[in-house]
């Protein structure tokens, strides 16, 4: 059984609705660790074997380290027969993949950017601004109901992300609000908040 390293109400959250949605959180071992947070809270948890001491973190059955939340979340797909994937060698592999990796490497630089008020040249010229980022997703979902056509797939579980941390940041057109929402109704909140609730219930404990 695969070992996931998680704290709540962080990155690795969208991984435990990843798992909820496929219906297959039980057969994930979930370690709760500590984290620090942005806000100066929680701490250096000892037993989180991240190097970086960050979350999500996951030991495969053989004992493989994977970190960041799009490997981790495209290897438990795949383990479980890729039901929120597009299978290689499938039409629409290429254009999943490319959103899976437009989330790390230009939505969340884009959002702590603007977060951080970092207006920098090379900032903005190397990942462009929340502005970029919102005529990126709304050309891209047209009039589709989610990223790759009628199917939810990891792409808009770890894009959605961003905006369910951040709501007030769902850039403002009416096929990305409406696909937020789709995305939302889609995955079961409800069960993943009173995870989380639990899981700081642990960490209060632990402390």
């Amino acid at each position: 059984m695969p070992t996931l390293y998680h704290s709540p109400n962080t990155r690795s959250s969208r991984v435990i609705a990843q798992l909820l949605l496929m219906g297959k959180l039980d057969q994930v071992n979930v370690v709760i660790v500590d984290v620090v947070r942005n806000d100066g809270s929680g701490r250096a948890d000892p037993n989180n074997p991240h190097p970086e001491g960050k979350v999500p973190f996951l030991v495969t059955d053989e004992g493989e380290e994977i970190r960041e939340s799009a490997a981790i979340m495209m290897y438990l797909d795949e383990l479980y027969g890729a039901p929120l994937s597009i299978p290689v060698g499938e039409k629409g592999r290429g254009t999943f993949l490319s959103w899976m990796m437009y989330y790390g490497g230009v939505v969340e630089p884009a959002m702590v950017a603007h977060f951080s008020e970092i207006r920098h040249p090379a900032m903005i010229g190397a990942f462009r601004t929340m502005t970029e980022v919102g005529e990126c997703l709304t050309k891209g979902l047209g009039g589709k109901q989610f990223f790759l056509g009628d199917k939810i797939t990891l792409a808009d579980i770890i894009i959605a992300s961003a905006f369910q941390w951040a709501p007030h940041l769902t850039p403002d057109f009416d096929n990305v609000k409406s696909w937020f929402n789709r995305v939302n109704d889609a995955l079961d909140l409800e069960a993943l908040q009173a995870f989380e609730a639990r899981g700081m219930e642990t960490l209060k404990k632990a402390i």
